[in-house]
């Protein structure tokens, strides 16, 4: 014998026969919902940036329904006819609410009888009929969007759809966009006030540029539209000129690198020593450890040269004329002359105020952009305070 608690609390008896706990009278789970129950929701913003109100709940089987009501065209009170003689037929309420202009359309003709007719010419009948079925239940076929992407996004903009716009648009960004249609493409975003889909295309054809022009699209609208060539050469110039610019700038910031790393090389090698050079009181080891400045190797030579050169006098040797200059820009670099084992670095501070305006200009401009290269704040022998005063 068994008890059991009933929901108020009493004890009663069960047997073990009873049909209380039987087996067969367990019941059954119910079944996972399919694909055709399955519940999308939402909350707070739509697409368009509006508040929702409160949860939509869209279920495939609503969205079978406005496909039926679409190919069925259960009492439809607007045909859609086009150049190939094809007829579609749709609902006034569901035109009107997807589009704007369509809206407009049916007002004007309101008081033409119960059956309203629209004409929608130059697209093919197929292309129409994906358009409509797209306001109904925004849904298409992958194929169906390939095949008439451009002229679903004519429709799009013609009758103010942005969600069917801003699905063309992604679709040709992914994958749809070729060399061949580029131009083509190009053209229409910008009767179809589509920027992003511009700006893609014009970015594509830049960077493609030898293939794009040897297309006939391109040849196409060299006849059509010379103007727009022009434009298109004219930000291939500026974009070249951009490209070589960047180039420069990057020469350029490489070679102020140096000269900043071959500073600290040099204060290396004064104050420290390096490996089998350095200062006339330093103490080289057999076993020292490798120097981790990638300009000493380079500025040992340098400083070698220079120490033991008959044509010492800057403008007589080269070599000994970068090395001038070398021990001036360390002079004008570094903060503090009294202290620093830098060879001449006084003697260059005092030579600076007897120059001419004109090169002190010069020495100003290079130091300054040296500076700016690398973030050098708190370096034992540069100061940001030489910028700030330049």
């Amino acid at each position: 014998m068994r008890r059991s608690w009933n929901l108020m609390g009493k004890v009663d008896s069960i047997s073990e026969g009873s049909p209380v706990v039987s087996e067969k009278s367990v019941p059954v789970a119910p079944p996972l919902p399919s694909p055709a129950t399955t519940i999308y929701c939402h909350k707070g913003l739509a697409r368009n940036g509006s508040k929702l109100r409160g949860y939509s709940r869209v279920s495939t089987a609503t969205k079978d329904l406005w496909e039926r009501l679409f190919d069925e065209g259960y009492r439809a009170d607007v045909t859609i006819n086009n150049d190939d003689g094809g007829t579609i037929y749709a609902h006034a309420s569901i035109l009107g609410m997807a589009s704007p202009v369509m809206k407009g359309m049916l007002k004007k003709l309101k008081g033409q009888g119960r059956q309203r007719s629209i004409a929608i010419r130059g697209v093919p009948h197929d292309a129409v009929r994906v358009f409509i079925r797209f306001l109904y239940s925004s849904c298409y076929e992958k194929e169906e969007m390939e095949e008439f992407v451009l002229h679903l996004l004519v429709l799009s903009h013609t009758f103010v759809v942005p969600q069917l716009k801003q699905e063309c648009v992604l679709q040709l960004e992914q994958g749809l966009l070729t060399i061949e249609n580029v131009v083509d493409i190009f053209q229409l975003a910008l009767l179809c006030d589509a920027p992003r889909l511009s700006f893609i295309c014009h970015r594509m054809i830049l960077r493609n540029f030898t293939a794009v022009s040897a297309t006939e699209g391109w040849e196409a609208m060299k006849q059509s539209h010379p103007m727009l060539e022009k434009e298109l050469l004219g930000s291939l110039i500026y974009e070249e000129n951009m490209q070589k610019e960047r180039i420069r700038k990057l020469n350029e910031r490489k070679i102020y690198l140096q000269l900043y790393e071959a500073m600290e090389a040099l204060v290396h090698i004064c104050r420290d020593g390096c490996l089998t050079i350095g200062p006339h009181d330093k103490d080289f080891k057999a076993n020292q450890a490798p120097c981790h400045y990638a300009a000493c190797k380079g500025l040992e030579m340098l400083v070698r040269h220079f120490a033991g050169c008959k044509l010492r006098v800057p403008g007589g040797c080269v070599h000994c004329k970068r090395m001038w200059q070398l021990l001036e820009l360390h002079s004008r670099l570094c903060t503090n002359s009294d202290v620093c084992r830098v060879p001449l670095c006084r003697n260059f501070k005092e030579r600076i105020r007897r120059q001419s305006k004109k090169d002190e200009i010069k020495w100003r401009i290079l130091v300054k952009k040296i500076l700016r290269t690398v973030p050098i704040v708190g370096a034992p022998f540069f100061s940001w305070e030489i910028v700030s005063s330049s």
